[in-house]
């Protein structure tokens, strides 16, 4: 491909709106043209990254026993009717009518696409156990998009689905797909991707694992352990916290104007946060009954947890003078019957503390559980600290990181084929509900996250397996016979030998050329000027700096073809 034939523009200045450097750098490099909120054009080079990508997928599924197929994007409402998550999932599944007045929905995921495929097809046991798979375009109607591909409306997934006739047969091809997505990452060319024990969300089932790359763009908060290892995302970690008691004291009320958070709170009585007992206030999305959590004054509420332990969804509650509450005041004695309360552990054992009097402008202290209120149930809805306690080794190791998520894997149980009445004939004649995992990657988002971690100021710096070419020659003077001869000599001969590559001829000036040849992030680039022909050499180097090297023109192919291919089996990857 000749550079001033691709189809792509670059910018020198950043255009407004982009949240990270990925985005910037993609923006500016003529990798995505935004459309709409969460919707972008992918350029040339771009689908050439993703179909790298793509065949890297292909390439680990089939290595399983993954067969691939395709599942439709718009699909009747009523195949999410019958797994309930029609009505279950919000406004992030678009839905519609179509000419006729059907219900029709946009995929965001296919399970349910991929229980109906199989239930009049794999009937007997003996089809047992088998993995289809498809890298198609999804839906997700998604309110905060941010970051270019990072996070958007319309993307591509690979998305696989495994059917099993035992548990201890799921676990086992859970524990191949895990493998597998490690390989995946490896050779993307990020393996500081690491997969963290996650919560299942609106998936279902009870096992589940997030692929995350640790970044400080990410979205998502990771919780690590320095001494053994242990990795989850912050939605299923458990938060434990060892509370010093203190001692008892007497309940007393106080008056405390216009103190109405915890930090007014300490402030005006000159205490820690973790003497305070915190009131954080929602309602159920369909009741909109209040519920209050308790917990420690200086740790947060993970709404997922809450949402799992109340089984609802839920929101922060609006509080208006009608309302049971004294807002900015709320304290468990003498609370209101007409809401619920939960009790988090992070107040368990804490013989002191300092809470709401459900009364405006007062306090209590001296709060006491045990003695105030009575027996209670304390459950885990707080999110986990730094220097928390590691729930595998116990040691005060937990630390807090940021990642993108690239991937996820479920176990899923029988949540959709018992829904969706999918049944085979066992060996003993009997119907039986086949289990299934599934196993989902996001393209684009994997490419703009490679992005994110391998560049440098000037541009991206892709790893050779997902790069869009191999080498990048640079010709100056491109308009000279003798460079403009000796640029599509080596162009030809290294086409030859199979290795891609980007050829920029265009009569521009070194700075414009090495300013565009940064932004497309080629992992070699080849310099043929004049003054290098005259000596009879031409320089070779790595974009990211690594390697430099003058060689004789005649030599230069072998040299860069013997480059490539020990870069790319590095990468478990080949020509």
């Amino acid at each position: 491909m000749k550079l001033s034939q691709l189809v792509s523009k670059r910018y020198k200045e950043t255009p407004a709106d982009c949240q990270i450097a990925s985005q910037a750098l993609m923006m500016r490099g003529g990798y995505i043209k935004s459309v709409a909120n969460g919707i972008y054009t992918l350029f040339p080079v771009t689908k050439r990254i993703t179909r790298k990508i793509e065949n890297i997928l292909r390439e680990e599924m089939d290595a399983i026993g993954g067969q691939e197929v395709m599942f439709p994007v718009a699909l009747p409402a009523s195949m999410w009717e019958e797994s309930g998550r029609y009505q279950s999932v919000g406004s992030e599944l678009l839905r519609f009518a179509d000419r006729s007045g059907s219900k029709m929905v946009l995929g965001m995921t296919h399970e349910e696409a991929a229980v109906h495929f199989a239930r009049d097809v794999m009937d007997s046991y003996t089809q047992y156990p088998f993995m289809i798979y498809q890298i198609q375009t999804k839906f997700r109607d998604e309110p905060r998009c941010r970051g270019g591909l990072i996070r958007v409306r319309e993307f591509t997934m690979k998305d696989a689905y495994s059917f099993h006739t035992s548990q201890a047969d799921l676990e086992d091809y859970y524990q191949k797909c895990y493998d597998a997505y490690n390989r995946i990452f490896a050779r993307a060319g990020v393996p500081q991707v690491v997969a963290v024990a996650a919560d299942s969300g609106m998936m279902g089932g009870k096992i589940s694992h997030e692929y995350m790359l640790l970044t400080d763009i990410g979205e998502d908060s990771i919780v690590l352990c320095n001494e053994c290892g242990y990795k989850a995302n912050m939605e299923a970690a458990p938060c434990i916290i060892h509370n010093e008691p203190g001692e008892m004291e007497d309940l007393q009320k106080v008056s405390t104007p216009n103190v109405k958070t915890i930090e007014d709170l300490c402030a005006f009585l000159k205490i820690p946060a973790q003497r305070t007992c915190k009131a954080v206030v929602y309602q159920e999305n369909l009741t909109d009954k209040i519920v209050v959590v308790f917990l420690r004054g200086d740790l947060d509420v993970n709404e997922t947890k809450l949402r799992n332990y109340l089984k609802a969804e839920i929101h922060p509650a609006v509080l208006d003078e009608n309302s049971p509450l004294a807002a900015g005041f709320i304290g468990p004695v003498g609370i209101s019957k007409e809401v619920k309360v939960v009790f988090d552990r992070s107040i368990q054992g804490i013989e002191s503390m300092v809470t709401g009097a459900n009364e405006a402008d007062a306090h209590y202290v001296g709060f006491n559980v045990a003695r105030d209120v009575g027996e209670v149930s304390y459950v885990d809805v707080a999110k986990a600290v730094s220097g928390g306690v590691c729930p595998v080794c116990g040691k005060h190791s937990i630390r807090i990181e940021r990642g993108i998520e690239v991937g996820n894997i479920f176990q899923l149980g029988d949540k959709y084929t018992k829904s969706m009445n999918m049944t085979y004939v066992d060996k003993d004649g009997s119907l039986k509900t086949p289990i299934m995992g599934c196993y989902g990657i996001g393209v684009g988002r994997l490419a703009a996250s490679v992005c994110e971690v391998c560049r440098d100021d000037y541009g991206p710096i892709w790893p050779i397996s997902i790069a869009p070419w191999h080498v990048q020659i640079c010709s100056m003077r491109a308009e000279q016979e003798e460079v403009k001869a000796a640029s599509q000599a080596l162009y030809d001969e290294l086409t030859r030998r199979g290795i891609e590559v980007i050829w920029d001829d265009r009569p521009v000036s070194a700075g414009v050329m090495f300013s565009d040849a940064d932004l497309l992030g080629v992992p070699v680039r080849v310099v043929v000027s004049p003054k290098g022909l005259k000596n009879g050499t031409i320089e070779i180097s790595s974009r990211d700096k690594a390697m430099l090297e003058k060689r004789p023109q005649a030599e230069a192919a072998d040299f860069i073809e013997n480059y490539v291919r020990e870069e790319l089996k590095k990468l478990n990857c080949h020509l």
